[in-house]
């Protein structure tokens, strides 16, 4: 049969994506993580619609935080390293890649790190998780050393990143379920509540997605990114919700359907291109329309959470607000499906 996502309005798409970006520009942003996954999500709005306001926008916001003065350096704050990628492609100003630059080698030589050279999550100057590994950091930092190798030929970069792929997905992935924890802790060697967060698995799965368009298949680091991907997605389609979405607790369907980890690992499903997923993407696509308003705030986004303790903690973080997570991962979701249809020779099956 053809390809079921072709169905989708390309019109419609392009008018979602600009009205989930325009509301985004009138969020009021720091020099942060969930800056950094908006922005992302707008640069790649950028990439597949061609709108130049929108990198425009992007250059104005960082150019006046940079006069400003930046923030100590920490893995969240490593994902506004995809924007300043971003604005360095568009404008070709080396300064963008010099501080992009910066980025990556705190991350090699300063970011605190534990057992085998794991990057432990960090969201502020303080030790605030000593010796823990969240999903998280697979966007923040792993991903961006994708990026920012691939721009300036720097292997070690590389090298980094996939190291931190391999030792997220040894620690984090349950080899059963093939779902991801939400977090390790090295000091008891277990993943505390043992929760399987949705938001979690969107970052693993995502990212993963992403990783594959950057590494030589030849890689033996390609081959574990491809299995681990390929597990997670497979139990993740098994858990969609009749309204195509997934739930913020994924394997209890009393938990609340979060829309912003069902962005990403739709997004994944996407990105990552098997036909037999195209039904849950096209699902999916269905109920996050459902939740974007008519601004273009995405809704039921979780605030930032922490690894909780119990489920029931869990399904008691708020979800009223708009969110820049929410915001990037919408788009990221948007701009995979608008790269998908706008694809040539789109194989039957």
């Amino acid at each position: 049969m053809a390809d079921i996502l072709q169905s989708i309005d390309k019109k419609e798409l392009e008018e979602t994506i600009h009205r989930v970006v325009t509301r985004t520009m009138d969020m009021d942003f720091t020099w942060e993580w969930p800056c950094g996954v908006a922005f992302y999500g707008i640069s790649r709005a950028w990439e597949c619609t061609g709108r130049d306001e929108y990198m425009d926008y992007l250059k104005g916001w960082i150019d006046e935080y940079m006069d400003i003065g930046l923030p100590v350096f920490m893995v969240n704050t490593m994902s506004m390293g995809h924007p300043l990628l971003s604005v360095y492609e568009y404008t070709q100003d080396k300064k963008y890649l010099d501080l992009a630059v910066k980025k990556a080698e705190f991350l090699r030589n300063e970011a605190t790190r534990f057992g085998d050279r794991v990057l432990q999550h960090t969201v502020s100057a303080d030790d605030d998780f000593p010796g823990q590994a969240w999903a998280d950091t697979l966007f923040m930092a792993a991903y961006f050393l994708l990026r920012i190798s691939r721009i300036t030929g720097e292997k070690a970069y590389e090298q980094d990143a996939l190291h931190q792929y391999l030792m997220h997905e040894e620690l984090l992935q349950d080899p059963e379920s093939n779902l991801f924890y939400h977090g390790y802790d090295d000091q008891t060697k277990g993943h505390m509540s043992g929760i399987y967060w949705g938001r979690a698995n969107a970052w693993a799965a995502l990212t993963m997605a992403e990783a594959k368009n950057y590494i030589n298949y030849l890689y033996p680091e390609f081959m574990a990114i491809d299995c681990s991907l390929r597990d997670q997605l497979s139990a993740l389609v098994r858990l969609q919700s009749e309204k195509g979405l997934w739930h913020t607790v994924l394997d209890n369907p009393e938990t609340y359907e979060e829309v912003s980890a069902s962005c990403g690992i739709a997004a994944a499903l996407v990105i990552n291109r098997h036909p037999l997923h195209r039904k849950a993407a096209l699902a999916a696509y269905k109920g996050i329309q459902e939740n974007i308003d008519s601004r273009g705030m995405l809704k039921n986004v979780s605030a930032g959470t922490a690894v909780m303790r119990t489920l029931e903690d869990y399904n008691r973080v708020p979800k009223k607000r708009i969110q820049g997570w929410g915001q990037g991962l919408a788009l990221s979701f948007f701009c995979a499906l608008h790269d998908h249809i706008g694809s040539e020779g789109t194989e039957e099956i």
